[in-house]
């Protein structure tokens, strides 16, 4: 019998993004991001503090804009002796600002993979933004059998949804490309308009928007735009459960922060266009995300009495599973296991 710790240890990891929805869901609408997303990061540790793995984030969120945050090279499980090795990476809150403010488009996301030996098998791409592009399973099969070699980084955007209506049977107007709404963007949101395609934006969540092309009932065909690196890393892990594909390579905001981000990096590295499974590379990936506000991916958590629903997802790259989890908590009766004070605490 094959031995799959990943098997074993996969609802660990929803657990702790189910507990860090619940933990942060107190925080919906008053105005404190950084306060959620501490609370986020404390419910995730003390879920990993009782599981025995060997995890280190690789990806990890809080330096880029000095919030509390699961920093890079931060240990996660217990570290027995023998325990499975995993990379990973999280983002406590994707959306910090919209649960801040009540509104939509907010989760709690982990991806991780398991580490045969000592190589790591999540790349960490040193730049704190990337340009980025995501379509779904029919357009990189597409891709595959057409031999198509494509760099849609700096292609013409007319031309990349030229070639993905041709793959879908769409005219352009029935083409939907998903932006992030940014002032770094308007380049895109242009050159969209100007091809006569459809565009949505979104005001934050940018996890949920690139994964949306790859859900087949999201309406989503494209998603692009400048984004966060480490939500770029926590999209491939999904892409790699679905089945489809992620362009990304380095965006700076100015030439000191290239300057600082890329010492003794080569040119052709800085320019390189990475996909999915570079980024993830192996047969390991699992990707969970907990809704804490509505969003296309999961519906956030709904509190009526005493009773907390949460919707998770939990997807498997090695069996292509996706599963929907939808759980129900007794407020009387839920505990949750917060690192701050090493004990289950009351909801």
């Amino acid at each position: 019998m094959i031995h799959d710790s990943e098997r074993n240890i996969e609802f660990e990891f929803v657990r702790a993004t189910e507990n860090a929805a619940l933990n942060a869901m107190h925080w919906i609408g008053r105005g404190d991001k950084e306060a959620a997303d501490a609370a986020a990061c404390d419910a995730i540790y003390g879920v990993f503090d009782l599981v025995d793995i060997r995890g280190e984030v690789v990806i990890g969120e809080g330096i880029k804009d000095n919030a509390p945050g699961i920093f890079l090279g931060d240990k996660l499980g217990t570290w027995k002796k023998g325990s499975p090795r995993f990379d990973i990476a999280l983002d406590p809150i994707d959306g910090t600002t919209n649960i801040s403010k009540g509104m939509a488009n907010s989760i709690s996301v982990i991806a991780a993979a398991e580490v045969p030996g000592q190589q790591r098998v999540m790349q960490n791409i040193p730049s704190y933004y990337c340009h980025k592009l995501s379509y779904g399973p029919v357009i990189q099969h597409a891709i595959t059998n057409f031999n198509f070699t494509s760099n849609w980084i700096d292609q013409p955007l007319a031309e990349t949804l030229s070639f993905i209506g041709r793959v879908l049977g769409k005219r352009m107007p029935e083409i939907v490309v998903l932006i992030l709404d940014r002032p770094r963007n308007q380049t895109f949101i242009d050159q969209v308009r100007e091809a006569g395609a459809t565009l949505r934006m979104i005001s934050d969540g940018d996890i949920t928007a690139a994964v949306a092309p790859s859900l087949a009932d999201s309406g989503i065909d494209l998603y692009v735009g400048i984004g966060g690196t480490p939500e770029g890393i926590l999209t491939a892990a999904a892409l790699r459960a679905l089945g489809g594909d992620l362009q990304m390579r380095m965006w700076f905001r100015d030439d000191q922060e290239r300057k600082e981000l890329t010492q003794g990096m080569a040119v052709e590295e800085i320019k390189r266009i990475h996909r999915s499974e570079e980024i993830v590379s192996g047969d390991s990936a699992i990707f969970c995300a907990t809704g804490v506000t509505d969003s296309p991916l999961l519906p956030g958590v709904k509190l009526i009495g005493k009773t907390a629903t949460t919707h998770s997802i939990l997807m498997r790259a090695r069996s292509q599973t996706v599963r929907y989890i939808r759980a129900t908590h007794n407020l009387d009766r839920k505990t949750v296991h917060l690192r701050s004070a090493q004990s289950d605490q009351r909801i």
